[in-house]
């Protein structure tokens, strides 16, 4: 193994561990649906895994690897929550959020495991900053044809995705314009809040 940059090292280039990396984020959210599942508690995919989800059923060239898995749930069932994920072999922790503005609630994939690698909570009808221009939809609003795990629809992912607006959530709602997932017809369908966002990526799509 060589040194890389500043206490990194780098090991051999493997397929093997690049496959690995992607499969136990798989592994990892379906055993987090199964427990909730089987616990009775609603819940819907969120985030990266998502968006996989959606435009896979377009074009798979454009799906994106995602390192975590982010649910959306509703607090009042954080308890029965707790119970179902720990059978499953998760642990919890409540992280503070970088700068102190508020905390995150996840869930780790056992001792040792890292918190880039856990289950992530947000909470529906709530906002995730306080400057957040929309809450969170509703656990009720997911895709009915989709029998593996509860997948948000795509109008409330859109809407997510807009109202985080991180680089990585630009580059999903590109990728979706691209592969014509989502279009100028949209403006329509997203909260007049978030409009002036997705109208900025229409128009400038590489910008």
């Amino acid at each position: 193994m060589k040194p890389a940059g500043a206490g990194a090292v780098l090991g051999p280039v493997s397929w093997d561990r690049m496959s690995q990396g992607i499969e136990k984020v798989k592994d990892r959210l379906r055993r987090a649906a199964a427990a909730l599942d089987a616990a009775g508690v609603d819940y819907a995919v969120i985030g990266g895994n998502a968006v996989a989800a959606w435009v896979s059923r377009v074009d798979d060239s454009v799906v994106r690897a995602t390192r975590d898995v982010d649910l959306l749930v509703r607090r009042a069932d954080m308890k029965a929550i707790e119970s179902a994920m720990e059978n499953a072999g998760f642990l919890h922790r409540t992280a503070s959020i970088l700068g102190g503005n508020g905390s995150i609630e996840m869930f780790l994939d056992g001792p040792g495991a890292k918190a880039r690698d856990a289950v992530h909570l947000i909470f529906a009808g709530e906002k995730i900053g306080a400057d957040a221009l929309e809450p969170s939809p509703d656990v009720a609003q997911v895709d009915p044809g989709n029998a593996e795990f509860r997948l948000i629809d795509l109008a409330a992912l859109v809407t997510m995705k807009l109202t985080s607006y991180r680089d990585k959530d630009r580059v999903h709602l590109r990728d979706m314009l691209e592969i014509g997932q989502i279009d100028e017809t949209w403006l329509d369908r997203v909260p007049p809040s978030l409009r002036d966002r997705l109208r900025a990526l229409i128009d400038d799509p590489d910008g």
